[in-house]
């Protein structure tokens, strides 16, 4: 199935992984998707994530959610730009 928007897709598997608790999600694979988890490691929002290969199925990431406390490390996670509405900022 093809998605549309995979930022959005991974932020909703990250956002529902947490809202029930679990220590991990999975989500399919891509280059755009390996550099947000980057960035989310590299910040401290998730432990990691690494690439699993089942057979007869397509790549996918494995992401370790981070809890403190028993209490999720993402308080909140919302999507600003979408492709139906797109928000540019200036950096700096």
């Amino acid at each position: 199935m093809a998605i549309n928007d995979p930022i959005g897709d991974l932020l909703a598997r990250i956002r529902n992984g947490q809202l029930r608790g679990l220590a991990k999600v999975s989500t399919p694979a891509s280059s755009l998707r390996a550099r947000l988890l980057d960035v989310l490691k590299l910040e401290g929002f998730i432990r990691g994530y690494a690439e699993v290969e089942m057979k007869g199925r397509p790549r996918e990431f494995e992401i370790e959610l981070k809890y403190h406390e028993g209490r999720p490390v993402i308080r909140e996670l919302k999507r600003i730009s979408t492709p139906g509405r797109r928000v540019y900022n200036s950096v700096g």
